[in-house]
């Protein structure tokens, strides 16, 4: 029996950024927020709900992914608020606007986990719990992600690293991002599963490998913090992006010619996006430069210095 109901009429509008994971030399640990949103418009409705149509998607997804109870953002939602003991999961309807690519290396599947965990935080106040803590949002993010790299800074936005303290409790921080620092992703037409591009990894590495990126993730930390003359030398990486060439060719063969052009241009997540850090604001023009003829989108995308927010449109505790 659930001890908490959220108030009648409730609803709430979510928005949470795109994410570029491992950066090169961070692997499963660094994260960016890039200024891409989802939009979710979550309502608690009455009891005549239809239960196959409690989601409508427009833009990316739009006749692809379930409208039922099955969808992601639903599951989560459902989940935390039935560990919660709090009622009203079982009528939430979702109105989702999607501008964050699929199965592209630009989180959306952290994206609508945290939407899910951010609705169910909302609803779960206006029921009269506590606000739950970062580290309560980034567990169960990790819960249903699996790791923090991209969850962390769809959950706090900006620059993120994270770690494994305990084997099971994930932790992150958010590092002063340089104000010169400026990304642009390009972004194929093709997709990759992400299960695909993690089983072309090794089990094992060579030490000189591991070690080199150990010594480069740390520079990453000084570049982007202090010095983004030095992201070129700081996005370099021997851990993961060579072994999954296999899986988006186009991809490594845009980065080796951006990167010849003096580009520090990285695999956005497992891919297939390309993720190009620089300065300046013809960053964009020059990585169109290099690509001309490419039939890839460029497109710039700034930080975003916050993570997913919420915005209370109806009900709050009595």
């Amino acid at each position: 029996m659930s001890r908490h109901t959220a108030p009648q009429g409730f609803s709430a509008e979510i928005a949470v950024p795109a994410t570029s994971a491992n950066l090169g030399a961070g692997y499963d640990s660094f994260g960016m927020a890039l200024a891409m949103h989802d939009t979710v418009r979550a309502a608690i409705a009455g009891e005549s709900v239809d239960p196959a149509r409690r989601v409508t998607v427009t833009g990316e997804g739009e006749g692809e992914v379930p409208s039922d109870a099955s969808h992601l953002i639903l599951r989560v939602a459902s989940q935390v608020l039935a560990a919660r003991e709090v009622a009203g999961g079982e009528r939430l309807v979702l109105e989702c606007e999607n501008r964050i690519p699929h199965s592209r290396g630009l989180g959306s599947s952290a994206a609508a986990v945290v939407a899910g965990i951010s609705i169910a935080d909302a609803v779960s106040v206006a029921a009269g719990l506590p606000e739950p803590t970062p580290g309560e949002k980034l567990a169960w993010a990790t819960h249903f992600e699996g790791h923090p790299d991209n969850a962390a800074p769809a959950l706090f936005g900006g620059v993120t690293v994270s770690w494994y303290p305990e084997p099971e409790r994930a932790q992150s921080i958010s590092l002063p991002v340089h104000a010169d620092v400026r990304a642009v992703v390009v972004v194929p037409h093709a997709r990759l599963d992400t299960g695909v591009a993690r089983e072309l990894l090794p089990a094992r590495v060579p030490h000189a490998d591991a070690a080199a990126n150990s010594a480069i993730a740390g520079l990453f930390v000084h570049a982007v913090c202090h010095d983004p003359s030095l992201l070129f030398e700081a996005t370099r990486d021997r851990l993961h992006q060579e072994y999954r060439r296999p899986a988006m060719v186009g991809s490594l063969e845009r980065i080796d010619a951006l990167r010849e052009s003096g580009l520090a241009a990285v695999v956005s997540g497992a891919g297939p996006t390309v993720a190009v850090l620089g300065t300046g604001a013809g960053l964009e023009a020059r990585v169109r430069t290099v690509l001309s003829g490419d039939d890839a989108a460029v497109i710039a995308a700034p930080l975003a210095e916050s993570g997913a927010s919420t915005l209370l449109l109806r009900g709050t505790a009595a």
